[in-house]
């Protein structure tokens, strides 16, 4: 099946409130083209490096709206928010108030405003980023009051086993309680429990493009 046709299937299953973020990491720039071309706006990377490279591959594509969703070294939102576009428009992985001080000293600098959502690390496992549920409301006043970013709304990736409902359950409830619009959950294995939950962005990557090429 082609990546326009998987893209059709999965959109005529989907809510017109949510959000499709197709996630092309390791996929080359001919992959989103085919995507572009069917329709989709916006595309999903996880590391800084390669989004700087296919984002720049992908320049001449007008409209494209380029969502960061991987964990972010401090270091590398230079290469998110670089001096001349494309930059990304939303960065979904916001953890730290450090992190979040970088993104707006870049995106003041640049005049170009980044919406934001915290990261949440909703099973509290150790081994993932995230902030922990308990800090939520301390964080989001922080980045809601730091100038060149929008807060949206809160991210979470539950645990690879189990029922992620009251993952999503959980993250639900700390957002209502923020009174912000947006759910960064669901991916290719859960987005359909995501969206009954709630969410208005997916993070879509295989049901998309298909088996995931290794990384150069």
């Amino acid at each position: 099946m082609s990546v326009g046709a998987r893209l059709r299937a999965l959109r005529d299953r989907l809510p017109p409130r949510v959000t499709v973020v197709a996630v092309s990491k390791t996929h080359p720039p001919e992959a989103v083209r085919e995507a572009y071309a069917a329709g989709q706006r916006d595309f999903g990377e996880n590391y800084a490096q390669e989004w700087r490279d296919k984002a720049a591959a992908l320049a001449d594509l007008p409209d494209l709206v380029w969502h960061f969703v991987g964990s972010l070294q401090t270091n590398k939102v230079k290469l998110l928010l670089g001096a001349a576009p494309p930059r990304a428009a939303w960065v979904h992985t916001v953890d730290r108030e450090e992190l979040a001080r970088e993104l707006s000293k870049r995106a003041t600098a640049r005049g170009a405003g980044v919406k934001v959502l915290l990261e949440v690390n909703v099973a509290r496992e150790p081994q993932k980023a995230g902030c922990a549920p308990e800090e939520v409301p301390r964080l989001a006043a922080a980045v809601g009051a730091l100038p060149g970013l929008e807060l949206r709304g809160l991210m979470c990736i539950p645990p690879a086993e189990g029922d992620p409902r009251p993952h999503f359950r959980a993250l639900r409830a700390l957002r209502d309680g923020l009174g912000l619009p947006d759910l960064s959950m669901g991916m290719t294995a859960d987005w359909e429990a995501a969206v009954e939950e709630g969410a208005t962005l997916v993070r879509v990557g295989t049901a998309i493009f298909g088996a995931r090429p290794p990384r150069p």
